[in-house]
């Protein structure tokens, strides 16, 4: 599997261009010239969500209702499939329209259907806070990996987020005495039926990182902080919940912990040097996975990563490409590594249109 081409129009500042790619190719350009909106816009192929945006029209150019991003992508058998993701404010000509749709071959997909057609792992400067960051930033991580590998995943957690906001909704009304407490019985059925499912899949995708990933450099434990969401969990927490009005338990109040062989937690006691192993690890994991359970290499995008690594950790990156795509982008005039076999373009030099 690899991108063949790419067409972006009204897409952040691109008003409309279109890119093809080789199998590896260096992107050079300046900052600021939109090298990270290009491999946004792959990830959101491949993932149907952006991980910078935190509003769908942050990804529209200011000056327009309807932004686009279609991809070519050249399968294993020698089939081609167009992907395509269209992008709105939420009105278009006067008239409502939804904010985002995904098509296959020109034919309206859900999302669940949508992604796992295009494969990518990312590698971008906040990764290096995976593990000294938030925990809202590791759950984004193994939401966008299981969300590729397992539909049902996606059906699940988007199920649960959208039972999330109605129940806090319904909380703030039972406090402000315009709801019932009983009202709370149907959602939380639905919070803690979906809040299984992802439950089940975090900690069989956790488990496989502990007991299945195999890198060169070190070996490394996760213990699963599980938030359960329960019968008891929820009658325990109700008086709370109603007076700060959100759910203090579930999916959505998760994180994990990654340590070493001597149970050192790396996000409290581990070194700069040993946190970037430990992303490194997780995102080579998360590699793995998809590449067992799709059967496919993983596109790798290089976003600007080179200037957060030694030249240890550049080579044990670039180790990953093998036989796959790998698309890097830099402003560096000289990554201090030697790659023969990428092509080295800028921007300017993808387009043909």
């Amino acid at each position: 599997m690899y991108l063949e081409r790419l067409s972006l129009t009204n897409y952040r500042n691109y008003t409309k261009q279109s890119f093809r790619f080789n199998r590896k190719v260096i992107i050079r350009a300046p900052n600021g010239s939109g090298k990270s909106n290009l491999l946004e816009a792959i990830q959101l192929l491949a993932t149907g969500t952006s991980e910078r945006a935190g509003k769908i029209e942050e990804m529209i150019k200011f000056d327009a209702e309807v932004a686009s991003v279609v991809g070519v992508v050249a399968n294993v058998d020698g089939s081609y499939t167009e992907l395509s993701v269209i992008l709105t404010r939420g009105m278009v000509a006067g008239k409502k329209a939804p904010k985002r749709r995904y098509l296959v071959d020109g034919i309206a997909r859900t999302k669940s259907v949508f992604v796992s057609r295009l494969v990518t792992m990312m590698f971008a400067p906040g990764d290096m806070r995976l593990i000294e960051g938030s925990r809202e930033r590791r759950r984004n991580y193994m939401d966008l990996t299981l969300s590729v590998a397992h539909p049902e995943y996606v059906r699940a957690l988007g199920a649960y987020e959208a039972t999330l906001l109605r129940r806090n909704r319904l909380l703030d009304n039972i406090r402000e005495g315009r709801s019932r407490v009983s009202e709370l019985s149907y959602w939380d059925q639905s919070l803690i039926k979906n809040g299984e499912i992802v439950k089940r899949y975090r900690e069989d995708y956790l488990r496989y990182l502990s007991e299945e990933v195999e890198v060169s450099y070190d070996k490394y434990q996760i213990d699963y902080v599980a938030s359960i969401v329960s019968p008891a969990k929820l009658a325990e927490h109700l008086q709370a919940e109603i007076a700060l009005g959100y759910t203090l338990v579930g999916p959505h109040k998760d994180d994990f912990r990654v340590m070493t062989r001597v149970d050192k937690d790396l996000k409290v006691f581990g070194s700069r040097g040993e946190q970037r192993l430990g992303v490194l690890f997780l995102k080579t994991g998360a590699m793995q996975y998809l590449t067992n359970k799709l059967k496919v290499k993983p596109i790798i995008l290089l976003d600007d990563v080179f200037s957060e690594l030694d030249e240890v950790h550049r080579s044990e990156i670039l180790s990953l490409q093998n036989e796959g795509q790998m698309i890097i982008t830099t402003a560096e005039t000289n990554l201090g590594i030697g790659l023969p076999e990428f092509e080295e373009v800028g921007l300017e030099s993808l387009g043909f249109r």
